[in-house]
């Protein structure tokens, strides 16, 4: 039985979570604890009680931490991304990379411990200067995601500690191992009891209190829209307003002008879209492609398809893993006949494959003759599944791409210096891309959108210091 982290104590839970490999739904991972509104209340008293001390600690004992922890995520990097995809899916390479990842993100964190950064400045009073200084906020509530189950946790718990805040962090119920594994690696690299604290459970319940809780401060998280803005109702609506970091959802467009080159664009819309399953916020889901190379693009994307091979996502051959959960499936099964049933048609896939493991094997879908209006083409699956929309032009194509309510990642495959240019301005999105797929970004990097894709100040980077520190500006007189 895996417990919860409180105080520095593991701690016995009256229940636990059965984690499941989705690659074989016999198998199961390991017991993790499932919490309640009485341990997330005892883990929120123990960082508030913890925060005065860790908020004076030395930077430099902060980065010793952090550079700790990073040391043994990527000394074990195989072993925790075999464990990571064993609980979510994702392929072992992709499981490997992303451990190492995390680790790469506390080791850049370590370093921004030391380089807290002021002003001083003169007073406009005669004999008067001010100090600009950046101060931890103190009790910071962490609610991740299943899909990146130890890179998102990891670049929202590092920058909180280096900058000297105290964490109540709460996983998704899908994916505890990875979330445990970082918990404990970060606690054994030298953390002082309470400083960190993990509270595996229900959301309802766990992230109820962690939002409506007056002793918390603030509150970071990544999941839907619909979850995100309860989340920002419970923490406007107390005595108490809370900072928020809001990453929620996307529904990103991928450009393909006649002028692109037709390799590099099918390589960028087949990353982008369909690998990790399509279950990244940054996935391509919206193809929008001009008429001289539309045709000979859907030919290409569905032959690149016939190669994929979805299975295991242990096996070395495999492209890529299962859906997480059955619930899941259904979602992007009741998408697929949506598209349908709106006149779409399916060009490839989007048939539940049977594999020697009982899994949620579901095949790439792949959707043409999609208008913008449609549901497919406007809301998001969080699966394999994309659309392609014809457009007669650059312009035309940027309305499509911009005409959403979501504005977290956008990219183009052209050759023309001239609208890479005119997209990377008008581009109505946190992130943009020029023949790349819109997936990914590098860990020392600022990671955000606008529109319904994000509230708040950006992740990752430099710019976390942003929300993770308050601003102080303090006079003196001679």
């Amino acid at each position: 039985m895996h417990r919860n982290l409180i105080g520095g104590e593991w701690c016995e839970p009256a229940d636990a979570i059965r984690n499941i490999n989705p690659s074989d739904t016999r198998e199961t991972v390991g017991l993790y604890a499932r919490g309640d509104a009485a341990d997330a209340q005892r883990a929120v008293e123990a960082a508030r009680a913890a925060f005065p001390a860790w908020a004076d600690t030395s930077p430099q004992l902060r980065h010793d931490i952090l550079a700790r922890a990073a040391q043994e995520l990527l000394a074990r990097k195989e072993e925790l991304g075999r464990l990571l995809s064993s609980e979510e899916g994702k392929t072992l390479p992709e499981g490997i990379g992303e451990v190492a990842r995390a680790a790469s993100v506390l080791a850049f964190m370590a370093g921004e411990a030391l380089r807290i950064r002021g002003d001083r400045l003169p007073g406009l009073q005669p004999g008067s200067d001010a100090e600009v200084t950046r101060e931890p906020l103190g009790v910071v509530g962490v609610i991740a995601p299943w899909n990146f189950p130890i890179a998102i946790p990891a670049w929202k718990i590092a920058p909180a500690l280096a900058y000297g805040n105290t964490v109540v962090f709460k996983p998704a119920e899908l994916v505890p191992a990875s979330a445990w594994a970082l918990v404990d690696i970060l606690h054994r690299a030298g953390l002082p009891d309470g400083v960190l604290n993990l509270v595996m459970g229900s959301g309802s319940q766990i992230g109820g209190v962690l939002c409506s809780h007056p002793q918390v401060d603030a509150i970071s998280f990544t999941g839907s829209v619909p979850t995100g803005r309860r989340i920002a109702a419970d923490c406007v609506g107390g005595p108490r307003m809370k900072r928020m970091q809001l990453e929620m959802g996307g529904k990103n467009p991928l450009i393909v002008l006649d002028d692109a080159d037709l390799d590099v664009a099918v390589e960028c819309a087949v990353q982008g879209a369909f690998f990790s399953t399509g279950q990244r916020c940054t996935a391509s889901s919206r193809f929008i492609v001009t008429e001289g190379i539309h045709d000979r693009f859907v030919r290409a994307v569905v032959q690149r398809l016939e190669a994929v091979k979805v299975g295991h996502a242990l096996r070395a051959d495999t492209h890529i893993g299962p859906v997480v959960d059955r619930k899941q499936l259904d979602t992007d099964l009741a998408y697929i006949d949506i598209g349908k049933q709106e006149g779409a048609r399916l060009a490839w896939g989007g048939e539940v494959l049977e594999r020697d493991t009982p899994g949620f094997y579901l095949q790439p879908a792949l959707f043409v003759d999609v208008g913008p209006s449609m549901r497919i083409a406007r809301e998001e699956i969080f699966g394999p599944v994309a659309s392609v929309t014809r457009a007669r032009d650059f312009d035309e194509a940027l309305h499509i791409a911009n005409d959403t309510e979501f504005g977290l990642a956008a990219g183009i495959c052209t050759t023309s210096l001239r609208h890479a240019s005119r997209f990377k301005r008008q581009a109505q999105a946190g992130i943009v891309k020029v023949n790349q797929a819109t997936s990914g970004l590098d860990y020392h990097l600022p990671f955000g959108g606008s529109k319904a894709s994000s509230y708040g100040p950006r992740e990752q980077g430099q710019y976390a210091v942003d929300f993770y520190t308050v601003v102080k500006t303090a006079y003196t007189s001679a």
